[in-house]
């Protein structure tokens, strides 16, 4: 079983870009203590991404090859939506 560091997963979510900063930043500190662990890592495995991708995605301009990755999506976007 894969350990996952929340304070990695802050940095990891710290992209330099504004737009994912604004998504991923806050559902970092707010939202990812209270996923499953199989969903915590798939958070990390999304982070990994290049942000050109994840922007796309998040803007909803195309879809993630890897279709497990739309569920956390998903999840982001609601994340957002409700913080607004």
């Amino acid at each position: 079983m894969r350990d996952i560091n929340k304070q990695e997963i802050f940095w990891h979510s710290r992209r330099g870009m504004l737009e994912l900063d604004l998504l991923l930043v806050p559902f970092s500190t707010e939202a990812f203590a209270s996923l499953s662990h199989q969903d915590q890592l798939l958070y990390s495995d999304l982070l990994e991404q290049e942000d050109q991708d994840l922007f796309a995605w998040l803007m909803g301009r195309s879809e993630p090859a890897e279709q497990r990755f739309s569920p956390m999506i998903q999840l982001i976007l609601a994340h957002s939506r409700k913080s607004d």
